[in-house]
């Protein structure tokens, strides 16, 4: 089998798979067991972060000089890749993630935003709007936007790695790895998108393959990073870079937040460390 058969098969098993269990699972999930997802998510998290600072990262310096220009160069694609999802994430909140009408005019526009952590003087505005049906439809919709843009870059991540390691064969390769934390990651986000879809009304079995398509695009992102990695070692430099700028977004501006807000307690920061850990165990070991 082709190499490039091998980058499809294993980034449609992380995207596309890995997802779509996550809305199967959320489906057998008990709605008050938040503290399940809440870990996981943070959990996920922490094997990410692993990921990018011990490997993705270190790769790319690797591929490179150790001259300024070429460190430089580095950041400036984790740079590139953690604010290119940023805005993405932040135009999709904006449009469609608006705050419900509050107390005054200085209240926070958009429902991700930290002052939010702060609103028992209008609680129950929150809970009579944010329990409608159309709401979490509309919530499980923007979610799966996010998702399905957040795993582009994952793919490509995958992707630059197996170009990196091409060498050594598929099966022998840290992408294997990487593709595997990647589907384990994305359990917990597929269980986020599929949920309020299904509080919104959509049939469950529609409500999976909807999930499952949101990792589609690991796949395309893949093969962008696999094509990108065989040019030369600049361009798998900057690949992984950009790569785990993006990764590195959706762990500190989405998967952190998301698993501390659905579960406000200490426990999320040791799911993250745990998955710190088992993240550099997979590396090293």
């Amino acid at each position: 089998m082709s190499t490039i058969a091998w980058v499809i098969i294993l980034t449609a098993i992380a995207g596309i798979v890995g997802t779509g269990l996550g809305g199967v699972v959320s489906i057998f999930v008990k709605k008050d067991s938040k503290f399940i997802v809440s870990l996981l998510l943070a959990f996920a998290s922490g094997v990410m972060l692993a990921i990018v600072c011990f490997d993705l990262i270190v790769e790319a310096i690797n591929l490179v000089s150790s001259q300024v220009s070429s460190i430089l160069m580095v950041i400036l694609g984790t740079v590139v890749g953690f604010f290119v999802i940023y805005l993405l994430n932040y135009m999709i909140d904006y449009h469609s993630n608006k705050e419900v009408e509050h107390i005054d005019a200085n209240h926070p526009k958009t429902a991700d935003d930290l002052d939010e952590l702060i609103h028992a003087d209008h609680l129950h505005k929150h809970k009579a709007v944010k329990s409608k049906p159309s709401h979490l439809f509309i919530a499980g919709v923007v979610m799966a936007s996010a998702i399905a843009l957040h795993n582009m870059p994952e793919g490509m991540a995958i992707g630059a790695v197996l170009a990196s390691d091409s060498a050594q064969g598929i099966l022998s390769s840290s992408g294997l790895s990487l593709a595997i934390v990647i589907g384990l990651h994305n359990i917990p986000e597929g269980m986020a998108v599929c949920v309020p879809l299904v509080a919104g009304g959509m049939n469950r079995v529609k409500a999976v393959v909807v999930t499952a398509l949101c990792g589609a695009p690991t796949v395309i992102g893949a093969l962008i990073g696999y094509t990108l990695g065989l040019i030369n070692p600049i361009w798998l430099a900057l690949s992984l870079s950009f790569a785990g700028g993006a990764m590195l977004y959706v762990v500190l501006g989405e998967l952190l937040p998301e698993s501390i807000l659905i579960w406000r307690s200490k426990m999320p920061a040791v799911a993250a460390l745990v998955g710190m850990l088992v993240g550099i165990a997979i590396i090293y070991m």
